[in-house]
C-alpha cells in the first residue's frame, strides 16, 4: 500500500466519490436509540451492556514492529444489546516514555472509511511528536463497517473499475438517468454484499462504540485526536459523553449542523478555493500545463480540458482511458496537499501530451485501488456511514438538474460534478438515522477546534461554526493551504496542540498561526 495515501486525512469529496459515495457529511444520532450507560469515570453501564464495558482484551503481535493488536466486541445493535455483537479491530503502540504516562490517546484520520490502523501503525504512532508519544499509548480502532472491523462490501475489482469511469456530469436526460442506475446499482451491491452491519454503521454508534474501548483501556476519560470526518466523530463522542470527555483535538472540522445539501454545496466552494491557490502558484512556475496568464485563464483551461477529455478520453497504458471523471478525482485529491502540486503539473502535462497513465495513478490511489484491480473498503464504508448520518441532498435527476446552477457558482471548475455527486444517498437500501443538528457538548471540557483557511475539503467556516457551537470549543486558525493543519509542518499549530495534549492547556480561543 502507498504510505503516502495513509499519510493523508480523509474528507472524501463528492466529486470524486459521490459517484462513487457522498463524501463528507455529517448527522447526529438516531432518535430511537437509548442513552448510553456509564463506565469507568461515571455511572455503572447497564446490565446488557455491561460484558462489553467488562471485557478484557486479547493483545498480541500483528506483524509492526512494536505494535500489538486485538479484537474488541460491541453490540450489532446498542437498541438491542442483548442480540448480535460486531468484532472491532484495535491496535496500539505503548507510551514510549520518559514521563508520567496520561493513559491513551485514540485517533482518526476521518472519511468516513479510512482505516485509523492503518493511520496508527504507517504514521500517528511512529510520526506523532516524540513528546506526545512518550506520554501516551497511541490508539486506534477500525470503525464498525471499515477495513479490519466487518468491512462494508459493494462491487468487485472490476465493477468498481467500470462505476469510477461513469460520466459524473451529464448533459442531457439520457446520461443522468445512466448515472442514476450507476448509484442504485452501487446500492445494490452494498445491500447484497454487507449484510447485517449494513444498518449499524452509523458515526452514533462508532463512538458509542469508543466509549467501550476507554473503558476497557482503563481510562476515566477519552483522550482524542480526530481529523476530518474524525472531528465529527469526536463530537458526537462529547455530545454523548461530555464527563467522559477528555482533551479532544479536532482537526478540519466539519459543520454537524448543516444538512446534507449545504454541507456538499460548502465543499465544492472548498475545492474551488484550493484550486484557486493551485492554480496562482501554477502561474508562476517556469513551467505550468494550464498556462501562464491568470487564475482565470487557467481555470478555463482546466475546464476546457476536462470538456475534450468527456468527449474524448486519452489513453493510459491499460484497458483504462482517462476521462473526465477520472481526470477530475486526480486533480481533487491533489488539492489536499500542496506537496502534491508538482505532481499534478507534470500529470496535466502528461495528459494533454496523450498520456493519461500519471493522472490516473493519483486517482488510483485516491480511490484505494491495489496494482491486482481491487480496491480497499474506504469508498464502500464511505457512502454506508454517509448515507445513515444524514437524510440525502437529492432523491431526484430533475432535483440535481434544478440545483446545478447554484453548484456552478460555488465552483466553477468542480460544481456540476460535485452536484451529481450528492444524488447517490437518494437510492440507498438502508433509511438514514441521524439528522443535522448543532452539537453543544455541555459539560464537557475544553475542545480545540482546528480550522486551515484554505482547506478544500473541510472549509474553514465549518471550524468557525464547531467552535461556536461547542460550550468549551477553543478555535485555533492555520493560515494556509491543504487539509488539517496538525503535524504538518507549523511549529505554531503542533506546539500549541502539544501544550494541550500533554499539559492540559488549551489554546487561547482565537489564536491563530
Amino acid at each position: 500500500m502507498d504510505i503516502r495515501r495513509l499519510l493523508r486525512t480523509f474528507a472524501l469529496p463528492l466529486a470524486t466519490v459521490g459517484l462513487l459515495v457522498s463524501g463528507c457529511t455529517t448527522g447526529g444520532p438516531s432518535v430511537s436509540e437509548p442513552e448510553a450507560p456509564g463506565a469507568a469515570g461515571g455511572s455503572a453501564p447497564s446490565a446488557a451492556l455491561a460484558p462489553y464495558y467488562g471485557q478484557k482484551l486479547d493483545w498480541r503481535e500483528c506483524g509492526v514492529p512494536n505494535f500489538e493488536c486485538a479484537t474488541m466486541k460491541a453490540p450489532l445493535d446498542y437498541a438491542e444489546p442483548e442480540g448480535e455483537s460486531i468484532k472491532l479491530a484495535v491496535s496500539r503502540v505503548k507510551a514510549t516514555g520518559p514521563g508520567k504516562r496520561l493513559g491513551s490517546l485514540l485517533v482518526n484520520p476521518g472519511g468516513p472509511g479510512a482505516s485509523a490502523i492503518g493511520y496508527l501503525q504507517a504514521y500517528a504512532g511512529i510520526g506523532y511528536p516524540a513528546p506526545v508519544r512518550a506520554r501516551y499509548d497511541m490508539v486506534a480502532v477500525d470503525p464498525r463497517g471499515v477495513a479490519r472491523s466487518e468491512p462494508v462490501e459493494c462491487l468487485t475489482g472490476p465493477e468498481m473499475d467500470k462505476y469510477t469511469q461513469v460520466d459524473q456530469t451529464p448533459d442531457d436526460t439520457a446520461e443522468a438517468d445512466t448515472l442514476k442506475q450507476a448509484y442504485e446499482n452501487f446500492a445494490a451491491g452494498c445491500e447484497k454484499r454487507s449484510g447485517k452491519a449494513l444498518p449499524h454503521v452509523s458515526t452514533t454508534e462508532a463512538a458509542r462504540d469508543m466509549d467501550v474501548l476507554r473503558a476497557v483501556l482503563g481510562d476515566e476519560k477519552l483522550n482524542y485526536v480526530g481529523a476530518s470526518y474524525g472531528t465529527f466523530l469526536g463530537a458526537t463522542y462529547a455530545e454523548l459523553f461530555p464527563d467522559r470527555t477528555g482533551r479532544l483535538v479536532l482537526d478540519g472540522a466539519m459543520d454537524p449542523a448543516l444538512p446534507a445539501r449545504e454541507l456538499n454545496r460548502d465543499q465544492t466552494a472548498g475545492f474551488e478555493t484550493a484550486f484557486k491557490s493551485f492554480a496562482a502558484d501554477c502561474v508562476k512556475q517556469a513551467e505550468c500545463p494550464l498556462g501562464k496568464k491568470s487564475v482565470a485563464d487557467a481555470t478555463a483551461r482546466l475546464k476546457d480540458f476536462f470538456a475534450k477529455l468527456d468527449a474524448s478520453p486519452v489513453p493510459t497504458g491499460e484497458d483504462r482511458e482517462l476521462g473526465e471523471s477520472l481526470a477530475t478525482t486526480g486533480v481533487i485529491a491533489a488539492m489536499y496537499d500542496d506537496g502534491a502540486w508538482p505532481r499534478l503539473r507534470s500529470a496535466l502535462a502528461a495528459a494533454q501530451d496523450g498520456d493519461g497513465a500519471p493522472l490516473l495513478a493519483m486517482a488510483d490511489s485516491y480511490y484505494e485501488r491495489e496494482a491486482d484491480g481491487s480496491y480497499a473498503n474506504l469508498m464502500f464504508a464511505n457512502a454506508a456511514v454517509n448515507c445513515l448520518d444524514l437524510p440525502a441532498a437529492f432523491k431526484s435527476t430533475d432535483a440535481v438538474f434544478t440545483a446545478v446552477p447554484e453548484f456552478e457558482k460555488a465552483s466553477p471548475v468542480f460544481g456540476r460534478g460535485f452536484a451529481w455527486a450528492a444524488l447517490n444517498c437518494g437510492h440507498w437500501p438502508v433509511p438514514a438515522t441521524g439528522k443535522a443538528h448543532p452539537i453543544e457538548a455541555k459539560g464537557a471540557a475544553p475542545i480545540v477546534v482546528v480550522g486551515t483557511t484554505r482547506d478544500p475539503a473541510t472549509p474553514y467556516k465549518w471550524a468557525q461554526s464547531l467552535a461556536g457551537q461547542l460550550s468549551s470549543g477553543r478555535l485555533l486558525t492555520y493560515d494556509g493551504d491543504g487539509h488539517t493543519a496538525y503535524g504538518r509542518g507549523s511549529d505554531c499549530i503542533d506546539t500549541a496542540i502539544n501544550a494541550y495534549l500533554i499539559e492540559g492547556k488549551a489554546p487561547q480561543d482565537g489564536k491563530r498561526c
